[in-house]
């Protein structure tokens, strides 16, 4: 198994598809990659030598990808909270920040939640009491 910015890459796959399982890297990024080492896109990873690692290594260098993405998105979304802007207050709120309505949608980001039907006020005050426990 090769080893590519901290990601091992199985040898069955063909390289272009591997190199999308490094984070960052999509399709077509990875062709980019590949046109740019001067790598066949048919290779397979056990097919390739050293050398045509070591050429995919430094062209992925070029990129921000793995632990650098992560870094520099958080950062976004914190420069984003510290500096009061609504986008910034919605990702503090844990809500959808690009304009998708939350009234009956949205449980990708507000996490799943237990529909209440029609309640009486004492049933539902033990069901919320229940929850707090």
């Amino acid at each position: 198994m090769a080893r590519i910015s901290g990601q091992e890459l199985s040898e069955k796959d063909r390289v272009l598809y591997a190199l999308t399982k490094i984070k960052g890297i999509g399709m077509s990024l990875s062709h980019k990659i590949m046109k740019d080492a001067g790598i066949s896109e048919d290779k397979r990873m056990r097919d390739m030598s050293p050398e045509d690692i070591s050429k995919i290594t430094e062209a992925v260098e070029k990129y921000p990808v793995e632990g650098d993405l992560v870094r520099r998105v958080r950062g976004n979304i914190t420069r984003l909270q510290q500096t009061g802007s609504y986008r910034g207050s919605r990702h503090s709120k844990n809500l959808p920040s690009r304009g998708q309505r939350t009234r009956h949608n949205a449980r990708g980001k507000r996490g799943k939640r237990k529909t209440i039907g029609a309640f009486k006020k004492d049933m539902l005050n033990k069901t919320q009491q229940d929850q707090k426990k």
